[in-house]
């Protein structure tokens, strides 16, 4: 499968939500009325796009569309339209889709550093690999630093993949300080003179403050070791967990200075439309999303890409 294929598959179900029963709604000939924008309304809003999207969305229809003959081509154009604007933003974050690598800040001297963060469960330690051997593809050599020192077995599964991937990883033993490993990976990759340092965090809840504390901490001590770093601080979010992700995103920025977002899972959920609720909301980029459960599911998002499939199925 393709990664156009696999990104129109990772959408599927998003894409039934916005639909399904929609071309009963949009007919063509017909004349479009509050009622049926309000229909509209109601599905955007199950996708979990948040409100204010949906509302900007809804409005650009009802100026250029309401009361006028249905033309279902004007019609998506119009939300794919608002859609590429809204995830795109208003920063200088670039998706090229022939430079994989386009949306990460790369360090201008050996190495860059991207910390990654994000909550239990989210697919954190797998999101690291996929990111790596992604890396790795374009010829970047990498370095893993396993700062989740409470869980043994994150430890254990970052080492199988660095094993996998023929990337060297930094580890110390259970119960060791974070920030200390992170140093220690910064010190290894500029020692070899790796491009990239990829630095694991434990997982953790929004709500523990003392945990959240730590994240700002393992930030200050990376940039001690390495000036501007780290450039890149990536949270994961599960795409299954939908507005949930956004509240996320904002406490974990608030941490960790997050500068974009790995969205895993988005194969698993119709609520695919939280990528444009967190964009809207916090201004944080969505710059990888996994698409599948194998090493090679990771894909550059890239909103035209992204809006495309929603309405390409």
């Amino acid at each position: 499968m393709g990664l156009w294929d696999k990104l129109k598959s990772a959408v599927k179900k998003t894409t039934e939500v916005l639909r399904t029963d929609v071309r009963d709604l949009f007919k063509s000939g017909e004349i479009l009325d509050e009622e049926k924008l309000e229909d509209f309304e109601a599905r955007l809003l199950k996708t979990d796009m948040g409100v204010a999207a949906t509302d900007r969305i809804v409005t650009q229809l009802r100026e250029k569309h309401l009361g006028r003959t249905i033309v279902i081509d004007e019609i998506w154009g119009t939300v794919k339209t608002e859609l590429v604007d809204l995830l795109r933003g208003e920063d200088d974050v670039r998706y090229d889709v022939e430079n994989p690598l386009s949306p990460l800040n790369l360090a201008e001297t050996k190495p860059t550093v991207i910390l990654v963060t994000g909550v239990n469960g989210v697919g954190k330690t797998t999101s690291i690999a996929k990111l790596a051997n992604f890396l790795i593809k374009q010829g970047k050599t990498v370095v893993l630093a396993a700062g989740d020192t409470f869980r043994a077995a994150a430890v254990e599964q970052l080492a199988m993949w660095a094993g996998r991937l023929g990337c060297e990883i930094v580890r110390k033993e259970s119960g060791t300080d974070p920030a200390s490993v992170a140093y220690a990976g910064c010190d290894r990759a500029a020692e070899i003179g790796a491009d990239v340092v990829i630095v694991d965090t434990a997982g953790r809840l929004q709500t523990h403050k003392n945990l959240m504390e730590e994240l700002g901490k393992i930030h200050r001590v990376i940039g001690k070791r390495i000036e501007g770093a780290p450039h890149e601080v990536l949270l994961v979010l599960d795409a299954t967990t939908g507005q949930n992700g956004v509240r996320q995103a904002e406490s974990f920025s608030e941490a960790a200075q997050c500068t974009g977002i790995v969205l895993a899972k988005l194969d698993g959920t119709a609520k695919g439309g939280v990528v444009v609720a967190i964009r809207q909301s916090m201004g944080i980029p969505v710059k990888y999303v996994g698409v599948g459960e194998q090493i090679d599911d990771l894909q550059l998002f890239d909103p035209d890409g992204f809006v495309d499939a929603l309405f390409d199925q």
